[in-house]
């Protein structure tokens, strides 16, 4: 989403909508990683959590419109979806993208906006995976976990997905 669709580069203002979620956190460290500026929206229990991933601006969005907060910003990472996504069009500068993860952005918004919307959907791919790892092992990615639950608790894993409050990936252990 960063590095392929949104062509990120160092000192480039990066806005992630979501970004204490599974994914939302990857893309805070990766987006800081890469040298960029990282405003993003969390809920007030992660505001912390998520300036410690490297974001340097973070806005409780249950009590803030970001929209009040951010703007001139190159890249939009959304992982909310809705009115957030269709708001966030605002808040991007004239040639900046909109890199929608949980729905496709509207194309007549994007040109309305002087803007490009992507849809991206993950596939593993060999040489994208290797650079994660990297990071990883080089410790500039921190993995996030939530819970790590026995594989016969597998149903409540995939109903936290919907309805717990979580921080990080839930993790299904298979086996020793």
């Amino acid at each position: 989403a960063l590095v392929d669709h949104a062509d990120l580069r160092a000192g480039q203002h990066v806005l992630v909508q979501g970004g204490a979620g599974g994914v939302g956190n990857f893309v805070v460290q990766i987006a800081a990683g890469l040298g960029a500026r990282v405003s993003a929206t969390a809920s007030a229990a992660d505001l912390e959590f998520v300036k410690g991933l490297g974001a340097e601006q973070v806005i409780d969005y249950a009590h803030d419109r970001f929209e009040d907060h951010v703007r001139d910003v190159d890249v939009v990472v959304d992982l909310v979806g809705g009115s957030t996504l269709s708001r966030s069009w605002s808040v991007l500068k004239p040639g900046g993208i909109l890199v929608g993860i949980a729905a496709p952005p509207d194309q007549q918004e994007a040109a309305q906006h002087g803007a490009r919307g992507v849809f991206f959907v993950v596939e593993p791919e060999q040489k994208a995976l290797r650079s994660i790892a990297e990071l990883v092992d080089g410790g500039r990615l921190r993995p996030v976990v939530d819970r790590v639950l026995p594989l016969t608790e597998t149903r409540s894993g995939y109903a936290a997905l919907e309805t717990a409050k979580r921080r990080g990936k839930i993790v299904i252990h298979v086996a020793d």
